[in-house]
């Protein structure tokens, strides 16, 4: 299993999730409340992956996720997945403006499900995203008449949303009731009307997608 640091302001929150946690095998190394002990906490216990609030103390505003980009920055090879009581958008897309793996952003209302939170979190923690669909379903209507997702067809927005999650091609199949050579087909169609085709690997799957959304 996976070591993790928490950063909730909440302790109800805080020590939920910690409980929560140690329950289902993680190693929660520390459990902390503003974004500078995170930081503290980090250097001196590596991990895998920490989970922090978007807005901490002091002033409650950008301190959990300035401190995320911190760790992105410093320590790429720690996933971070961000928890936030609503969609904050260009928080978002400032996660997506660096490295293109190990990241997610959830809401707080997410946690509730218990198997989807760890589920986002075991992809983090492996090295793949997480985003929440609502997250996702507001970065793809930043859109304008220029846009070239104006080009897509239905099917390929649904896929687009759910690449964005993390998933890869079985999975979308699944979750949208069609073939995997289907899902294959869209997305290459996707890429192509969003001219990323030339990109490689995760980064062209899915967080170049959104960097592109959030243009």
């Amino acid at each position: 299993m996976f070591r993790v640091i928490l950063a909730e302001d909440s302790a109800l929150l805080r020590d939920g999730l910690r409980r929560m946690l140690t329950d289902e095998g993680y190693a929660v190394v520390a459990a902390v409340g503003d974004g500078d002990a995170l930081l503290d906490a980090v250097a001196a216990h590596p991990v895998d992956i920490v989970i922090v609030d978007v807005r901490m103390p002091p002033t409650h505003t950008d301190e959990g996720i300035r401190a995320a980009l911190e760790i992105r920055r410093r320590w790429p090879e720690t996933g971070v997945l961000v928890l936030s009581q609503y969609v904050e958008q260009r928080y978002a897309v400032d996660l997506l403006t660096g490295a293109s793996a190990r990241v997610g952003y959830l809401l707080k209302d997410r946690v509730a499900d218990v198997g989807e939170f760890l589920d986002a979190l075991e992809r983090v923690g492996a090295g793949g995203t997480a985003f929440d669909p609502e997250v996702v379903r507001q970065l793809l209507r930043r859109t304008t008449h220029t846009d070239p997702l104006r080009s897509l067809t239905p099917r390929e927005r649904d896929v687009l949303a759910e690449m964005a999650q993390g998933h890869n091609n079985a999975a979308i199949a699944g979750r949208l009731h069609v073939s995997q050579s289907a899902v294959e087909k869209h997305v290459k169609a996707i890429f192509d009307k969003l001219e990323l085709g030339q990109l490689d690997g995760i980064s062209r799957r899915v967080l170049a997608v959104l960097r592109y959304l959030g243009s």
